[in-house]
This record gives C-alpha cells, structure tokens and sequence, in this order.
C-alpha cells in the first residue's frame, strides 16, 4: 500500500498544476510517517508544521488567509526562508485549525 501511495505522490510532485494534497486516514497508520519520507527524498527541503503540537501556529491564519503572508511567518517559525515552488510543506494535525484548512483554498490560487 505504502508503494501505490508514493507511487500517487511522486505523480501529484510531477504535476505542471499541483493542488494542496489532503491526506486523510485512520489514526496511526503513518501518514505522518510516508510523507516525512516523501520530502526527504523528493524535495531539497521540507518543512512539517504540527498544529496540535504547535498550538500558537493557529494565530498565524487570524489575521488573513493571504499564502505571501503566511509563508512568510510560517518561514520565521521555522527559521529558514520557505520556497513554496521548491520546498514541501506538510500541515500535520491540520484539523485543529480550521482557518488553516480554509487556507489551502488560497494557496491553490
């Protein structure tokens, strides 16, 4: 199973119009776990914000959905510049922060 999905990611990587990807599953099947690996392997850099272990990463959608901004702060948590084009960004527990779930409609424009 872990193969066909990465087989998916590789596809959604190659894309000319890549979409934000939701990933969705039962707890503790490694999700988490495959996409780690993806962006090891696949992109220079990633970068995995846990919104339930980084409560306060919900402030940084209050203000507005604008992708500029939020990459922007996203890339002062993480403290190195965030290439959207280049760098993989994987929103973990991103049910906790519904205005981030909303967000993915933006960065898709």
């Amino acid at each position: 199973m872990k193969r066909i999905l990465y087989t998916q990611l590789i596809k959604w990587r190659d894309s000319r119009v890549r979409k934000p990807l939701l990933l969705h599953g039962a707890r503790q099947v490694g999700k988490s776990y495959l996409l780690e690996q993806f962006g090891k392997n696949e992109f220079p850099t990633f970068f995995r914000f846990n919104f339930e272990q980084m409560p306060q990463l919900a402030k940084i959608f209050q203000a507005d959905l604008v992708p500029k901004r939020i990459i922007r702060e996203l890339s002062l948590v993480a403290g190195k510049t965030i290439i959207p084009e280049k760098h993989l960004l994987i929103f973990d527990e991103i049910q906790e922060c519904p205005k981030a779930l909303t967000s993915l409609k933006y960065f898709n424009e």
